[in-house]
């Protein structure tokens, strides 16, 4: 089966390098020396220290695999200019019944934040604003009902 593609911005992306490359090079090294503090106390069928490190290096080695896939079957996002919503689209939206603005950039669910005002193209709003043009009012099935918006804006 073949791996999802992983939709992320050249940033997305870098974070992903970086924290991969710290993984490698520092936790396993640090993970590395635990075990060995650990089997030098001894008897390590009762020995709680080993069997944290050896926890720890189990979920650490997943991690690493996991973001090895992700960085494998990634797509760098690159948004054009232009007047409709795409990937990697930062989007001005109003909230019709209450007035509010807030911009959003569109990503991937692997690198979606909303503290960050980063969406994913998978959730109900980002679904929403894929293909829409500026001026265009959507409807948006959130969990607590219909939530219109108008788009206001589309940066590249």
């Amino acid at each position: 089966m073949a791996d999802k593609q992983v939709m992320l911005t050249e940033e997305g992306y870098n974070k992903l390098v970086e924290k991969l490359n710290y993984l490698k090079s520092v936790k396993r090294i640090e993970i590395a020396q635990r075990l060995k503090a650990a089997i030098a106390l001894g008897d390590l069928s009762e020995n709680s220290e080993y069997d944290d490190a050896k926890n720890e290096q189990a979920f650490l080695e997943g991690e690493i695999q996991d973001l090895t896939a992700k960085i494998r079957n990634s797509h760098i996002i690159k948004a054009g200019a232009g007047d409709v919503v795409q990937m990697g689209s930062k989007v001005t939206v109003k909230d019709i019944e209450f007035g509010d603005e807030e911009t959003f950039m569109l990503v991937g669910s692997t690198e979606a934040d909303p503290d960050e005002g980063k969406i994913s193209n998978e959730s109900p709003l980002g679904q929403a604003l894929l293909g829409q043009k500026s001026g265009s009012v959507i409807d948006v099935h959130a969990p607590a009902g219909i939530i219109k918006y108008e788009i206001l804006d589309i940066k590249g």
